[in-house]
């Protein structure tokens, strides 16, 4: 009887064993979207030359592809775990795109620097109500052609349509900040 008893023991214990090594060998796999910087790189979008945004945009997202580094395994986008050369493509990095329909942010800024006294950039812009009023006032005696450069300099006024300026791709642009319903406040807290 004791001998039956050792024997289950045994059993039993190398039972437990295996599954802890099972369970040790079969780690989850991450999924490639999850890889930490430097673990893959992804290629440069295709710039537009005359919209200055990524090519192949489609509600305001394009998507380039990204190859993990070689001997990573990880899930790829279609769920196949696969281990990596550095050549296949991993998943796909979303970039963001603006809306542009046209209207350069250089020529805007000009326009109002040399012909802001006529209106001319807010003819550009869109705006020929506050161009002609612009122009017979000459430029409001040049006070709103100086407060339409400011504007117009620092992207708060842009086209008519509500659109982006173009602006190169890797130029100036400036990206508003703004507090919506969607915005979390954090409390501040006293040091």
């Amino acid at each position: 009887m004791a001998l039956s008893r050792e024997r289950w023991e045994l059993r039993l214990f190398l039972l437990l064993l295996c599954l802890y090594v099972l369970k040790a060998v079969s780690v989850d796999v991450e999924k490639c979207d999850d890889l930490r910087l430097g673990q893959y790189i992804c290629d440069s979008p295709k710039i537009n030359d005359v919209t200055q945004e990524p090519e192949n945009c489609t509600n305001e997202i394009a998507f380039v592809p990204c190859m993990p580094a070689p001997n990573i395994t990880c899930r790829n986008y279609s769920g196949v775990v696969n281990t990596f050369s550095g050549k296949e493509v991993g998943f796909y990095k979303s970039f963001t795109c603006r809306n542009v329909t046209g209207y350069s942010y250089k020529v805007a800024v000009a326009l109002s620097l040399f012909l802001g006294w006529l209106g001319a950039d807010r003819f550009y812009l869109g705006y020929p109500a506050l161009g002609l009023l612009k122009f017979c006032t000459v430029g409001f005696c040049g006070i709103g052609s100086l407060i339409d450069f400011v504007l117009i300099s620092a992207q708060i006024v842009g086209p008519a349509d509500g659109s982006n300026y173009i602006i190169d791709y890797y130029g100036a642009r400036l990206t508003r900040l703004a507090i919506d319903n969607y915005t979390y406040r954090k409390t501040q807290t006293e040091l």
